[in-house]
């Protein structure tokens, strides 16, 4: 792949932080943004990322810009089972809904930060190591039996020695005030308990990462194609997180179609090694297949348990 020039990063990392603020302010100050509204930026920021794609086929051929789209489903795909863990982490903590956006919008922007480090350092490793991609194909196929056995439902953020520390260590006030992390009391600064959320799902994401970093680089080993899919992924997490908030329960089998996809991603990669090389259309094919499946059969026994729910109750 060619060279990218530098006004090129400045430009693209300048519109993704003009993305952020316009995916922030898009919730106003209202306590509670509808379903509605969530679901339309949802489906702007998929344009968006979309877009992109079109650019890097425009630019980058066909082979890259196939590349780009499926990482991009695939790296879209894995956040929303991260998403799932921060429902859990947001009901732990019993933090208000109407306060959870502005901490969604500074756990993403940390996400940004820390994927975009994963990705250079994982490219690096397989530049320099070879045999590394047997130790990633291996991380992706264990991640996805992890996954399989409902490893989101298990997260426990009481375990996480990162916030247990910060409990002691931290001036934390009792209660919440609004979406602020710093408040005063009695002249004195201290921090409210957003700052545990916070660090909670920053923690979280980093377990996160090893899991989405090695399958973005099991689709493409151009850094380009792996990071900008990353990051147009994550945007708009915090509109589908809304959604996801309130249909959760419709999509039951989603996890386990992410850990068929995990498992294909780390074999893909032992393939690789050995010399056997998937064509990207293939892998974007059985991505697609596999998600698109999991979720209409999600909606589908949805549908049939509240058939047969509101029988019952006749």
């Amino acid at each position: 792949m060619q060279e990218i020039p530098i006004v090129f990063w400045i430009v693209f990392h300048s519109l993704v932080f003009l993305f952020l603020v316009i995916d922030l302010l898009s919730r106003g100050r209202a306590s509670e943004v509808s379903f509605k509204t969530d679901l339309v930026w949802s489906i702007i920021w998929i344009t968006v990322g979309l877009l992109f794609g079109a650019y890097v086929f425009w630019n980058f051929g066909y082979d890259e810009g196939l590349k780009y789209v499926t990482a991009y489903v695939a790296e879209k795909s894995l956040s929303i089972d991260n998403l799932f863990v921060f429902l859990v982490i947001f009901g732990y903590f019993a933090v208000p809904f109407a306060q959870q956006h502005k901490t969604l919008f500074m756990g993403i922007l940390g996400a940004i930060i820390l994927r975009g480090t994963f990705i250079f350092l994982g490219i690096a490793l397989l530049q320099r190591f070879h045999w590394m991609i047997y130790v990633f194909g291996v991380v992706l196929i264990y991640s996805g039996y992890r996954l399989a056995r409902g490893g989101a439902e298990r997260v426990d953020p009481e375990k996480n020695k990162v916030v247990k520390a910060a409990r002691k260590i931290l001036p934390i006030y009792p209660e919440y005030v609004g979406s602020k992390f710093i408040t005063k009391n009695n002249g004195k600064m201290m921090l409210t308990p957003l700052i545990l959320v916070l660090i909670a799902i920053e923690t979280t994401d980093i377990v996160f990462a090893f899991d989405s970093v090695p399958a973005v680089l099991a689709i493409t080993g151009e850094f380009f194609t792996a990071y900008t899919s990353n990051i147009m992924a994550i945007l708009g997490l915090r509109s589908l997180y809304f959604i996801l908030a309130r249909a959760m329960l419709r999509l039951r089998y989603l996890g386990k179609g992410l850990a068929i996809v995990l498992f294909y991603l780390g074999a893909k990669f032992l393939l690789t090694a050995l010399g056997i090389q998937i064509p990207t259309m293939m892998s974007l094919t059985v991505v697609m297949s596999i998600i698109s499946a999991c979720i209409l059969i999600s909606l589908l026994s949805s549908v049939q348990s509240e058939n047969t729910l509101s029988k019952n109750k006749g």
